[in-house]
């Protein structure tokens, strides 16, 4: 597993057609909602394998001292071989040289998945995009 930053065009744009796969083909996430203004802010990630982008991830700048996580996605196909875990790594490791806590957005059937990484649920559900979401937060070591 490789997960990467963004840092060319060519991994941006891998990055946003798997999020455009996910969000937007899948999901049904409006195109004008999935690119947003924090796109030139944010720190981008993409997951390869073999050359392959399977899964993708941003992390932006959300309050002083905290980090917030976005478009964490993985290609429906390559759900449960452990990419979301492996995204979540390597924006966790970025966001330590930076931020003393990561905030996000969970989708609801997801908020397990970020709950066994350390992630704790604040206040309750809400709907982004037409999707249920709860609030969740972790403070990195």
């Amino acid at each position: 597993m490789r997960v990467v930053r963004a840092d060319t065009d060519e991994r941006y744009e891998d990055a946003l057609a798997v999020r455009f796969d996910v969000f937007v083909a899948e999901q049904g996430v409006p195109e004008e909602l999935e690119v947003d203004d924090h796109e030139d802010e944010a720190v981008h990630f993409v997951a390869y394998d073999d050359g392959d982008p399977v899964g993708a991830a941003r992390l932006r700048e959300y309050e002083p001292d905290v980090g917030k996580v976005e478009r964490v996605a993985v290609r429906e196909s390559r759900r449960g071989e452990g990419w979301g875990g492996a995204l979540m790594d390597a924006v966790e490791d970025a966001a330590g040289e930076r931020y003393d806590e990561l905030f996000l957005h969970a989708q609801l059937p997801v908020e397990e998945f970020y709950a066994d990484r350390g992630y704790e649920r604040e206040g309750e559900e809400f709907e982004e995009a037409g999707i249920p979401h709860v609030a969740m937060r972790k403070r990195l070591p």
